[in-house]
């Protein structure tokens, strides 16, 4: 298992993140100011990219991520981004959390297995950077938040071999082995199996400093060439392209990483039955029936509670109805054979949060003695404490 897979993962899942969100704000941007309850303004949408990327890059948080560690469990991880989402005045429910969990997992799941080569999984990465820079564009602060981490990973994985690149993508790929949810948009565009696998495809240009496969060449005992032969490759392999840049600004070439849901192509929006579904027109869709469409899964309803002697906060509800919401919260998502749900308080109330932790730590005064510490544990603990100080 490679101990440098954590912050790949973090930021590429927490880009995805921030991906839907700016889309959802964006679609419900029906107002210059928040004179309506439940509407986003443009304010409001930059107010949230700001809050949540200033907290993702914050540098103690970076700090600690970048250190050598194991990857962490799909609950872990899940934990982080739900706090990493609660940072700014936008709240989401748990079961909207749950979704919106699915379609970053199986975003970045996909872009790694299109990935030609096992370092271009920084080029995925710089794509998320580059496009997370842009929505803070306006924030001078933040965003040289976010080019001092990118500089830092930049130093860290510059030093890696293709062989402890190779084992990041090993393990990435054992992350994402037991997760097969369906996406509309990928089962639209033929590259999702009804079973939740994906179809690789077979065509396309091969990885820099690789030949075009479907040719044998035969070397006598003195290097020479002495026959070629050809083979069918069962595919429709091109020379390769020019290799993107790895550096802080630059073209990344590949277009993996970069935002799957924007506004320039609503044909991405529009639910669609899954390709090559034969059925009669009084027959139930069940591909639309069991799994949420990418953004008919976004398309809730938004409301703005009052809170008492609190700060106005909106909620997020990513299910098209409330009805949907309950169900969902009450039997569960497809992930809920993985791991269950976690219910988190959406306001963050510091006496409570206090009071709960001063009983905690008496817990663990009390059985310190009686038992031994287990590292594991209690593992993305320093980073959850850090998300609650920030």
């Amino acid at each position: 298992m490679s101990m440098r897979t954590l912050p790949l993962v973090f930021i590429n899942l927490g880009g995805e993140m921030l991906y839907i969100l700016d889309q959802r704000l964006q679609a419900h941007n029906t107002s210059e100011d928040n004179s309506e309850k439940g509407v986003w303004s443009d304010n409001d949408r930059k107010r949230v990219m700001n809050d949540i990327v200033g907290t993702m890059f914050s540098k103690a948080f970076m700090d600690e991520l970048l250190k050598p560690q194991q990857l962490y469990s799909h609950r872990t991880l899940k934990t982080v981004l739900t706090r990493l989402a609660h940072a700014s005045i936008m709240r989401l429910n748990p079961a909207s959390m749950d979704r919106l969990y699915e379609l970053m997992v199986m975003a970045f799941k996909y872009q790694v297995f299109l990935c030609p080569r096992p370092k271009d999984l920084l080029l995925i990465s710089y794509n998320h950077i580059d496009t997370i820079r842009e929505f803070v564009k306006d924030t001078p602060v933040v965003v040289h938040q976010v080019d001092e981490t990118h500089r830092k990973i930049i130093e860290v994985y510059s030093l890696l071999s293709e062989g402890e690149f190779q084992l990041l993508r090993q393990t990435l790929l054992i992350f994402f082995q037991d997760m097969h949810v369906r996406v509309s948009i990928f089962l639209k565009n033929q590259v999702q199996k009804p079973n939740g696998r994906f179809a690789m495809s077979t065509s396309g240009p091969v990885p820099p400093g690789t030949d075009v496969p479907g040719l044998i060449r035969t070397f006598n005992s003195k290097g020479r060439e002495v026959r070629r032969s050809e083979f069918p490759t069962g595919g429709s392999y091109t020379s390769p392209i020019r290799q993107g840049s790895l550096e802080l600004h630059g073209d990344r070439v590949t277009t993996l990483g970069m935002n799957m849901y924007t506004m320039n192509h609503p044909e991405e929006t529009h639910t669609s039955k899954a390709p090559s579904v034969k059925q009669t027109d009084d027959t139930p869709n069940l591909l639309a029936k069991e799994e949420l469409n990418l953004l008919a899964r976004l398309m809730g309803s938004m409301k703005a509670d009052n809170m008492p002697n609190a700060e106005t906060g909106f909620r997020i509800n990513l299910f098209t109805t409330d009805q949907e919401e309950v169900e969902a919260g009450t039997s569960g998502g497809a992930e809920e054979s993985l791991f269950g749900v976690i219910n988190i308080q959406a306001m963050q109330d510091e006496q409570t949060a206090t009071e709960l932790a001063q009983i905690a730590g008496l817990f663990a005064e009390g059985g310190e003695e009686e038992r031994p510490v287990n590292p594991s544990s209690n593992k993305g603990d320093d980073l959850l404490a850090m998300m609650d100080d920030l």
